[in-house]
């Protein structure tokens, strides 16, 4: 078994941009002290993602930068890799993005969001590149929230490419009146637990996907195996650190690279 233990930060929708920074240099300590070589955070954990009735005040690049330097200083102390859901600006546009950070504390570079919610329009410009990042032997990528769970393509690229994980740093939380799951990928939950287990086994890779911790959440963290079946999942609306030992050799991505587009 040719495994590596990753973690997924199931962290609260923190009360401000710097108390958000400080969850997460806490869920990375934590995270490098289980002894997992990966961290994933939500989407746009740093500061926090917009348009979904939270206030989030507008920061400048220098304020990001700062944070993120923040985030590299913690990567390097516990020698483990950060996939910071995040955002920043090109141009002058605001983009929801996801910053890869290497173990020893430099950036490994961006996956912007390339497929929108149209919700997001006019809060977010959308991305135009996919890419692959590396932690050691591990080769992984990224798709963020609704492109992950509505578009197989985004999960492919990377697969296709040899990604034996895909991260997805996503953001969903209850509303008054919902249906409140027990049981991950129940057949009474919403369709988009069933959609990571589809980009898992569609592809012969693994899919992590990481969520907000809030109360009566209606999805949760998870590790999802490349047959498509649920290795560990998160406890819903439960604070914490989920932690999976993965063994890369069962990710061929062997479907994936199958694929002949039409």
């Amino acid at each position: 078994m040719n495994a590596i233990r990753i973690a997924l930060a199931n962290v609260r929708f923190a009360s401000t941009p710097d108390e958000s920074i400080l969850i997460a240099l806490d869920a990375i300590g934590q995270a490098a002290a289980a002894g997992a070589r990966v961290v994933c955070f939500p989407e746009c954990y740093v500061p926090g993602l917009r348009g979904v009735g939270k206030q989030i005040p507008r920061l400048d690049a220098l304020y990001m930068e700062r944070a993120w330097t923040k985030v590299g200083v913690a990567a390097h102390k516990g020698k483990i890799t950060v996939v910071l859901g995040t955002e920043r600006i090109v141009g002058n546009e605001l983009r929801a993005t996801a910053i890869v950070v290497n173990s020893d504390g430099s950036i490994a570079g961006f996956q912007d969001k390339v497929q929108l919610d149209p919700t997001e329009e006019g809060i977010y410009a959308a991305g135009t590149e996919r890419h692959l990042f590396q932690a050691g032997g591990l080769s992984f990528g990224v798709a963020i929230c609704h492109e992950g769970w509505r578009y197989p393509e985004t999960v492919r690229w990377a697969a296709m490419r040899g990604a034996q994980i895909v991260f997805h740093p996503n953001f969903s939380e209850t509303a008054a009146g919902d249906y409140r799951p027990r049981e991950f990928a129940d057949p009474a939950n919403t369709f988009h637990e069933k959609a990571a287990l589809c980009r898992a086994a569609e592809n012969t890779c693994y899919f992590a996907t990481v969520n907000y911790a809030s109360e009566g959440s209606p999805t949760t963290s998870a590790v999802i195996r490349p047959d498509g079946t649920a290795q560990a999942y998160q406890p819903y609306g439960v604070e914490g650190l989920l932690v999976a030992d993965v063994d890369l050799d069962a990710a061929t991505c062997l479907l994936a690279k199958r694929y002949k587009p039409q």
